[in-house]
Formats: structure tokens, C-alpha cells, sequence
């Protein structure tokens, strides 16, 4: 399967399994999982044909790990727009976590710290590295440090996803550090 096959059948389980899972007709339970095979009719019903290899080699492929298959089912790890309980356990983050941004959202951050807007929850990444990837999807990256560790001891809840993604319901601006 060539990269571009590849990158249509992933934004297309990203709309369906985190975004707008009713436009095709599926039902995700209460943790965001559906059948493989429901997924796969509904898409194809809706114009969109993939095969069982083309799925499991874009969810093993991924370079994010976004998706888990579990069972004869499937669902996003976390980036949900739809109300779903991925039943993540609490856990005790890092003493640092990182936030890749861009430079346009810099000053609300400033304000407002970081906020989940469309999603359940602000994402964090384990590393520089990675942040620095997220924030360049959308232009010259900007990388904040979290004090995950302070904001624990303030009592604030993270939970890890299972492709290593940090999940927390806010991160208020004292926490952050900005570079430069």
C-alpha cells in the first residue's frame, strides 16, 4: 500500500473514530470502540473501501500509534471530539511533559494556559522531540514545558493513553514555560 492510500484510510478513522462517527452510521460504545467489521461496512456504504490488511497495516504503521485494535475491534487512543470514556486510570506523570504549539497561540496560552478547545482533554507529549513534531503540522513549531510534577501536587489528574500520549483537563498558565 503506497503512503498516500495510507494517509486517506488514516484521516479517514480519524473523522470517524474521534470525530463524526455518526455521519457514516456508527455507534462507538462508551470507551470509543466499535467492531472492525461495522467500521468497514459503514465506510464502504459511504463510498470508502479498505480492506482488513490495509487497516491493521495502517494502525500497526502509524507512526503515532493513534488507533488500537482489541478484540475484533477498533478505536482512536485519545483526540476525541464525541463524549467517550477511554477508562484511562490515573497516573503519575514526569516531573516534565511538553506541548508542541505554534507561535500564533502563544499569547493565549500565555493568558488562558493550555485548554482542550474541541477535545476532552489538552494533550501532552513525553519528549521534546515529539512536541516539536506536533506543533510543525501547523506551522514554525513552539515547544512549552509542563511542570507535570507541580501541577500533580496541586492535584491536577493525568492519565496516559495507550501510545504514550499525557491527557490532563487543563494545564493553567503557571505551569508552563516558555522558551526564549
Amino acid at each position: 500500500m503506497n503512503n498516500q492510500r495510507s494517509v486517506r484510510i488514516s484521516k479517514n478513522l480519524a473523522k470517524h473514530l474521534r470525530h463524526e462517527p455518526e455521519r457514516i452510521g456508527l455507534t462507538l460504545d462508551a470507551q470509543g470502540w466499535v467492531p472492525v467489521e461495522e467500521l468497514m461496512a459503514a465506510a464502504a456504504r459511504h463510498g470508502f473501501r479498505f480492506s482488513r490488511a490495509e487497516l491493521e497495516a495502517v494502525v500497526v504503521g502509524n507512526d503515532k500509534q493513534r488507533y488500537a485494535i482489541e478484540d475484533g475491534r477498533i478505536r482512536a487512543q485519545q483526540g476525541h471530539s464525541v463524549r467517550v470514556d477511554l477508562d484511562l486510570p490515573p497516573a503519575v506523570p514526569p516531573a516534565q511533559l511538553f506541548h508542541g504549539t505554534v507561535v500564533r497561540s502563544v499569547s493565549a496560552i500565555r493568558d488562558e494556559g493550555l485548554r482542550p478547545m474541541s477535545r476532552h482533554a489538552v494533550h501532552l507529549s513525553p519528549d521534546r522531540e515529539t512536541a516539536t513534531r506536533v506543533g510543525a503540522r501547523r506551522g514554525k513549531p513552539v515547544v512549552l514545558t509542563v511542570d507535570a510534577a507541580a501541577m500533580h501536587r496541586a492535584g491536577h489528574v493525568f492519565r496516559v493513553s495507550g501510545n504514550g500520549v499525557w491527557l490532563t483537563g487543563h494545564v493553567p498558565a503557571q505551569f508552563l514555560q516558555f522558551p526564549g
